[in-house]
């Protein structure tokens, strides 16, 4: 009782040289009760809460009788090294001390030792108090803790420790304890989280110390420390508890319901750390700072493996659906006439990495379908934030298998209803989201221009059904006019919907508010490009700018026609305002005039005799490039350094990102984030390119090409050579972990992007130049990589434009496919051997790679000619292919040799045609190499023999006389030894794509 005793002199200095006793103490108050039994019942019970709420634990002593003249202090045990170096003190001792201590006060013996270990817990956690505020134990706090919890489950095991009022001498000094120490009383069995959240009467106070205490373990859980793992494990635990105590019906297998307020304190923590973490997001936090790193620590709670323990999946689906909901309703501050400017804004590429990251980790526990409907509820239901919506279409578009059959499906049910019922929220809903996916490129989504045109542009659409439907949809068009941009607007103009003419009217006044709306921007329909493209999203090209591309684009068709193309033609009628201010002076650039007319010279002239040109404009042009002509030649050299070059810092960011494709390439489980990459990737290609808006259109105008002298301009080769190498390099990382069928859709992905309208032109000519005049240059992994690439081109020759080849090839428009057998000739040894390794890895990777598909997409992918290249090729390279097939073992891939560090290319083609699958696709009609088709190769390989009987007999199907010895000669060789082909094209030793095998 010396504890109690000099707490009561040291609270009363003028104290007398008597001290009272607790028996007068308590008499005097005594006196003031009634007498009898009851009363002195309260009196005690009295006196007891008094001592109780004046008990300073922390200097309480545990005085116990033992060996002599030795006191048992509880600060002794835990700051020695625990009970066990009290060899001569058992847990009997320590639990009779208490019940001696308990006795004297009155009190139960387990409640005044769950009120020493709380002092004790208290004291350890206190030893390192100071700023910063910390959440975790130093190893020495740790070291006294541990001490103190064996003595705390002693006294359990001797039913000498009560719960419920440790739980309450916690709450008194809540904000004294450290996370470390709470969490630490869970994993010891002591007490547990959930107890200690019941016992709290303060559901505010909790939620406020819980939700601080977590975002400082997040803080610390990122931070440099060697107890990481700790930290990790405390935040797995609480966030498990949290979502259990929240979102879990029923408890235990009895159906104990959890209580009501203990579900409303969980739900309001979690919600407190997201909604944090959104707006730490939302002001802008670096990367690399300590906001960003306990915001990335946070997101990583909705990982799979935190919820492992958890039995059921519903508990963490609820978690994530109203985690969802929470982040669609973040701050609703947006109107919808801020989306519509703004979208573009919030694209995948521009959304925060952290909070994509977040919507893929949501996604996975959801169906593509559970997902757009719950999507559906939300926005049906409440207000939105709608910048958290729009980048959530985005990154559902980018990282869900199939998301463009879910979004249109869904933005055409939204359509439905909004005509059906009038309902402008819905059509408001699916303008945004189709524009949204739109933004993402053709990769994932059809351009808007695409889209509108398809929805709107014939009589199926959901607006031709009645008048009533033609006047709300006007009248939707119209309320947005004074928000929308001039891209969307240029789109309505020269995309309109179809009308019937009795209802012309609704269809000219919005044109006419639209081109006011256009004039108010200083934007003229009557100024655009004579080629712009209305799919882009981005801002309006001004119109010098877009003059320059009208020019090189109407030389290019002009090199190919030979006639002055059809839409300069137009614009000099129609658009004469254009025509006369923009394209011609850009076109009558004064510069020295070549002594032999190019193609530019040509199509001048060509426009000055088909009066196009006002003489006045023309005799200007001829004085001013007769004053350049004149110029010292450092003068030009001077001006051309000048120029302006591709911007360096676009091109930077585009390599990165092409590296940083290759760790998701390599692993295949990894689609959301290689998909997540692509869009980075394409995001940044249209600022490589310096076009400086989203070029995703693939459809439109034939391809103009000259094969014998292709051409491309310095920074769009630097770009292509930046892509195609990237792609070869992949193919092969990705093909030494997995086979083509096994590596994901990445090829494909990457293909796609590179389908633009303005990148697929100079992407054809560099493979021109590559495999058709540097052929013999390209390494092994060149032509199987470029070979993929290939395949994928013809996966998607349903979207790709024609190619219109120069001579000496056919004037016909190709398909894209159908390009590669006239830039692989076999008119000579090198040309022939590049052709067989081209064919060999082009068709071993289509049979691997759409092995388990249909036969259709193989004759979509792979063009008949060159099958039937490498049929005739093997057939004359290597006799052994003229005796009946031996059958290679069905476990034997065709791709595999060509993944070898060099590849043996006889032993892959011989392989390639043992191949079963092969034989059977030989086949099929069309592909089969007939005598026909042989005597049309001998006629390429051999020109000199093409003589008139020859020919005659060639019409007749009749070999000519000298062809024959050919096809029994073993070994025969296309050529003569040191036959070469005319190259029109200089094969570059120093090409910049050649230096990257």
């Amino acid at each position: 009782m010396s504890a109690f005793r000099a707490r009561d002199a040291a609270s009363d200095p003028g104290h007398g040289s008597r001290r009272r006793a607790w028996a007068e103490l308590l008499a005097g108050r005594v006196k003031r009760q009634k007498s009898g039994p009851e009363g002195e019942q309260k009196v005690r019970e009295s006196a007891v809460r008094l001592l109780r709420s004046h008990l300073n634990l922390g200097d309480l002593v545990l005085e116990v009788e033992g060996p002599p003249h030795k006191q048992l202090c509880l600060s002794r045990l835990i700051d020695d090294d625990g009970p066990v170096a009290h060899t001569d003190l058992s847990s009997s001792l320590i639990g009779s001390a208490l019940r001696d201590q308990a006795a004297q006060l009155g009190v139960p013996a387990a409640v005044l030792s769950s009120q020493v270990v709380a002092s004790g817990l208290v004291r350890v956690c206190e030893a390192d108090a100071g700023p910063p505020p910390k959440v975790l134990l130093t190893p020495d706090q740790r070291k006294k803790l541990s001490s103190l919890f064996e003595i705390a489950q002693k006294l359990l095991a001797q039913s000498m420790f009560s719960r419920l009022s440790f739980c309450q001498e916690l709450r008194k000094v809540q904000n004294s304890l450290l996370l470390e120490a709470v969490w630490r009383l869970h994993v010891q069995n002591i007490v547990s989280l959930q107890e200690l959240l019941e016992s709290h009467a303060d559901s505010q106070a909790m939620v406020a110390w819980l939700s601080r205490d977590l975002r400082l373990l997040c803080e610390q859980t990122e931070a440099p420390c060697q107890h990481a793992d700790v930290a990790r494990a405390m935040l797995a635990d609480f966030v498990q508890m949290l979502v259990l105590r929240g979102f879990q019906k029923n408890v235990d297998g009895r159906g104990t319901v959890e209580p009501e307020w203990m579900s409303q304190v969980a739900v309001a923590v979690l919600d407190r750390m997201l909604a944090s973490a959104l707006e730490a997001l939302a002001a802008g936090i670096q990367e690399g700072s300590i906001a960003h790193k306990a915001v990335s620590c946070w997101f990583g709670v909705f990982s799979g493996h935190v919820y492992r323990s958890i039995i059921s999946t519903e508990s963490p689906k609820r978690f994530f659906c109203h985690t969802l909901t929470q982040i669609l309703t973040h701050k609703p501050v947006l109107k919808v006439s801020d989306a519509v400017q703004m979208q573009r804004e919030w694209s995948f590429a521009r959304t925060p990495p952290l909070l994509s990251g977040l919507y893929r980790r949501l996604f996975v526990i959801l169906s593509p379908e559970e997902l757009v409907g719950h999507l559906q509820e939300v926005l049906e239901t409440q207000e939105v934030n709608w910048q958290h919506v729009l980048s959530c279409v985005s990154t559902l578009v980018i990282c869900l298998p199939d998301a463009q059959q879910l979004v249109n499906g869904w933005v055409s049910r939204l359509l439905a209803h909004a005509f059906e019922s009038g309902d402008l929220d819905s059509m408001v809903l699916a303008f945004l989201v189709a524009r949204q996916a739109a933004l993402e490129g053709p990769a994932a989504f059809p351009s808007y221009a695409a889209w509108f045109q398809a929805t709107f542009g014939s009589t199926r659409g959901f607006h031709s059904c009645s008048k009533k439907a033609l006047v709300f949809l006007f009248k939707f068009l119209s309320d947005l006019v004074p928000f929308e941009g001039p891209r969307y607007l240029q789109v309505h103009i020269l995309h309109p919907p179809l009308v019937p003419s009795k209802y012309r009217a609704l269809l000219t006044d919005y044109v006419a508010l639209a081109r006011t709306r256009l004039a108010d921007l200083k934007v003229s329909i009557e100024n655009m490009g004579l080629y712009e493209d209305l799919s882009s999203t981005g801002d309006v090209t001004e119109p010098h700018c877009q003059t320059s591309q009208d020019v090189e684009k109407a030389i290019t068709v002009f090199e190919h026609t030979g006639k002055i193309p059809a839409a300069v033609l137009e614009a000099s009628i129609f658009r004469r305002s254009y025509y006369l201010s923009h394209f011609l002076p850009a076109l009558l650039t004064p510069r020295e005039l070549p002594r032999v007319p190019d193609s530019r010279a040509a199509l001048i002239e060509s426009l000055r005799r088909a009066d196009k040109i006002p003489p006045s404009l023309y005799s200007t042009y001829r004085q001013a490039c007769s004053t350049v002509g004149e110029k010292k030649p450092e003068d030009v050299a001077s001006r051309r350094e000048l120029e302006p070059s591709c911007t360096e810092e676009p091109l930077g960011l585009l390599t990165t990102a092409l590296q940083e494709l290759r760790a998701s390439v390599t692993d295949p489980t990894q689609h959301d984030a290689l998909l997540a990459q692509m869009a980075v990737i394409s995001e940044r290609l249209h600022s490589a390119l310096g076009l400086g808006e989203d070029d995703s259109d693939i459809e439109g105008a034939p391809v103009q090409l000259s094969v014998r002298a292709p051409k491309l301009q310095p920074w769009e080769q630097r770009v292509v050579d930046l892509l195609l190498t990237s792609f070869c390099q992949n193919l092969m990382a990705a093909s030494s972990v997995a086979p083509p069928d096994r590596q994901g859709p990445w090829a494909a992905h990457f293909v796609r992007t590179l389908c633009r309208r303005r990148l697929l032109p100079a992407l054809l000519s560099r493979l021109c130049q590559l495999l058709r005049h540097q052929g013999p240059s390209l390494s092994a992994s060149h032509v199987v990589g470029l070979a993929a690439l290939a395949v994928h081109l013809g996966e998607s020759r349903s979207a790709l434009p024609e190619v219109h080849v120069g001579p000496p090839t056919p004037a016909r428009g190709l398909p894209v496919p159908e390009l590669f057998d006239i830039l692989l000739p076999c008119r000579t040894q090198e040309s022939s051997a590049l052709c067989l390794k081209f064919c060999t890895a082009a068709i071993s990777y289509s049979l691997c790679k759409f092995s388990s598909q249909s036969r259709d997409i193989l004759y979509s992918c792979l063009s008949p000619g060159l099958i039937k290249k490498f049929q005739f090729l093997v057939f004359r390279w290597f006799s052994e292919t003229r005796d009946p097939p031996s059958w290679e073992d069905p476990a034997s891939s065709p791709w595999r040799p060509l993944c070898l560090p060099s590849v043996d290319w006889q032993r892959a083609a011989l392989c390639l045609w043992k191949q079963r699958t092969l034989r059977e696709l030989l086949k099929q009609e069309g592909l089969h190499l007939t005598y026909r088709d042989w005597l049309q190769l001998e006629l390429e390989i051999q020109p000199e023999v093409d003589s008139l009987s020859d020919t005659e007999r060639f019409v007749h199907g009749l070999p000519p006389v000298r062809f024959l010895p050919a096809l029994t000669s073993p070994g025969f060789l296309p050529c003569q030894e040191g036959k070469k082909e005319p190259v029109f094209w200089p094969a570059d030793p120093q090409d910049p794509f050649l230096a990257h095998p």
